[in-house]
């Protein structure tokens, strides 16, 4: 005859085991829940607004950094940026971002890894000898170009004159102060692909 006590410990052992595998599933579907909601959250980083990054750029032996104080974003190659003003010349030229074939074709084109006029450091600006710049062997030291941003207006005088040869990169080095050096071909009147560079350096002298 069957003993009443063995069915209820039975019955007992039954409920205590039931109660620990639900306290465990329990359990599992919480970690399981905290480990999904772990991955699918991901930090917000800060905006930085005031920060394009530096650009760093090797020709030959020099490296050029251009860590630039214009808001974000910066200007993309082929963006009309400003205008240089030559009164000497009575000319003003628009100046756009980049030097390669297609923004030369537009007007005076900014050295993209050089600073903008304006800034410390040296701003670099090319242009055609037989478009943009075909007067520009008539300017003397003393004589004023104006950079025409949305900056601001940046005033330079005329410091220097030199021509170089076309592969000569002491053209864009880094300045401690801010200049502004212009360059095109030289002779202005060779035919096909000219073997120097005509160098114009300018000093910030208001705007800054």
């Amino acid at each position: 005859m069957a003993n009443p006590a063995d069915g209820r410990t039975r019955f007992s052992y039954g409920v205590i085991l039931s109660a620990c595998c639900l306290a465990l599933g329990v359990v599992f579907v919480a970690v399981a829940l905290v480990a999904i909601s772990a991955q699918s959250v991901k930090p917000i980083e800060p905006y930085r607004a005031l920060e394009s990054g530096p650009a760093t750029i090797a020709i030959g032996p020099v490296n050029l950094e251009r860590t630039s104080a214009i808001p974000f974003p910066y200007p993309k190659a082929g963006d009309h940026i400003g205008t240089l003003s030559i009164p000497v010349l009575n000319k003003t030229l628009p100046i756009v971002e980049g030097t390669g074939t297609k923004e030369l074709k537009q007007g005076v084109g900014h050295f993209i890894q050089s600073v903008m006029p304006g800034e410390n450091d040296n701003c670099v600006l090319s242009g055609h000898r037989d478009t943009v710049f075909t007067d520009l062997g008539k300017l003397k030291i003393g004589d004023i170009v104006i950079a025409q941003m949305t900056t601001g207006d940046y005033t330079y005088s005329i410091t220097n004159i030199r021509i170089v040869d076309k592969d000569d990169r002491t053209v864009i080095v880094p300045t401690d102060h801010a200049v502004l050096t212009i360059s095109t071909c030289y002779p202005f009147r060779y035919v096909g692909n000219a073997p120097d560079r005509y160098i114009l350096t300018a000093d910030l002298i208001e705007g800054e």
